[in-house]
């Protein structure tokens, strides 16, 4: 899963990657760590991890991941080629999820590119342009099926028609498609084009040092962010907590930095859980959808152990590190047999048994 670090120039979105790319996972454990030099793949906190590693006296604790890319600056027009509006646009519809960083501190020694910040402008310009993007996708798609339906009326063929001309209208009236309602069937029409605007989007807003955000931005922000994923960070400030220690950052009396708040609301929000895998080998947590059935899990670990599926023996990890071991759990009946239809639930420790 990955997730593209979206704002207009001088927003602090290259401050929040470095930040983000001090954090990434060892690489001895990841080969491609960094893809690309905009790039990284960062470890998800999580507690969990380091208890279950000292029940099972785990010679190495390996977290679940996630991939962050930088993508270049947008200026207004981008959806015309301007500035580097056509690399921008390529690599959003590369990404799961939008991180859409927004200004909301004022310092005149960082120049805005409309010279005063204005979160309700900046945001509406990202909007605009991923809206103006999607308008051509969709119309140039519509096209297509409109000439289809002259010639042959399929359902497949109506039923697309129906859809994108519902998305077409959404984007003429200057809102996002992901605020039209679409079916899962309908969903397979609208899949292979990538629509910029029906990504999952977060908003970060981009604090000064002090936390604050002015009041004379509260009220723009509130009517973009309202019931949105949003998280309020410095990422100046960020940049520097991630050069510490977790031993250090605990000393500052913080059990989570911003940026793990920023991870942790990702995770989420893309519809991530964790399962893990524990004994004296390593600790591992492994990243699946939410509500995968268990072979889906398995086969995370590896193909064969999906094909291959018979049961899983499952654990809560918390009754694991509160017995202090897998022989007690067993003892008090805290081991489940699951089968193939089980569905996984967050913080399960599993063990999957398969046939070669």
């Amino acid at each position: 899963m990955n997730i593209g670090i979206v704002g207009l120039p001088n927003v602090g979105k290259s401050t929040l990657f470095t930040a983000l790319t001090k954090k990434r996972v060892d690489i001895a454990n990841y080969p491609f760590c960094t893809i690309q030099p905009n790039t990284g793949i960062v470890k998800v906190p999580d507690e969990r991890l380091s208890q279950l590693a000292h029940v099972s006296k785990s010679a190495q604790i390996i977290p679940a991941s996630i991939e962050f890319v930088d993508i270049a600056g947008l200026v207004r027009g981008a959806h015309t080629g301007e500035g580097l509006g056509n690399t921008f646009l390529a690599h959003i519809r590369e990404v799961d999820m939008i991180a859409h960083v927004v200004r909301v501190f004022q310092d005149s020694d960082i120049v805005h590119v409309a010279q005063m910040p204005d979160p309700r402008e900046d945001i509406e310009t990202i909007h605009f342009e991923l809206i103006c993007a999607d308008l051509a996708t969709v119309e140039k798609r519509l096209g297509t099926v409109r000439f289809g339906l002259r010639s042959m009326r399929t359902r497949e063929l109506e039923q697309a028609g129906e859809i994108l001309e519902r998305i077409y209208v959404c984007l003429q009236n200057g809102r996002l498609a992901s605020e039209v309602a679409v079916s899962e069937e309908e969903e397979t029409h609208l899949r292979d084009l990538h629509l910029l605007t029906r990504k999952k989007m977060m908003y970060v807003l981009n604090t000064s040092e002090n936390g604050d955000i002015p009041e004379i931005y509260k009220e723009a922000i509130e009517s973009y962010i309202k019931g949105k994923s949003a998280i309020a960070l410095c990422a100046k400030s960020e940049a520097e907590l991630a050069d510490l220690t977790d031993d250090e950052i605990a000393e500052l009396g913080l059990k989570r930095t911003g940026l793990d708040k920023l991870i942790i609301e990702a995770y989420k929000e893309l519809g991530l859980i964790t399962f893990f895998t524990s004994g004296p080998k390593e600790t591992r947590a492994w990243t699946i959808r939410n509500r995968a059935k268990a072979p889906e899990a398995a086969g995370v670990i590896h193909t064969d152990f999906e094909k291959g599926f018979i049961r899983a023996e499952i654990i809560h990890w918390e009754d694991l590190v509160d017995l202090g071991g897998e022989i007690r759990v067993k003892e008090r009946g805290l081991m489940r047999l699951e089968g193939r239809e089980y569905i996984m639930k967050d913080g399960d420790v599993a063990v999957f048994r398969f046939a070669t």
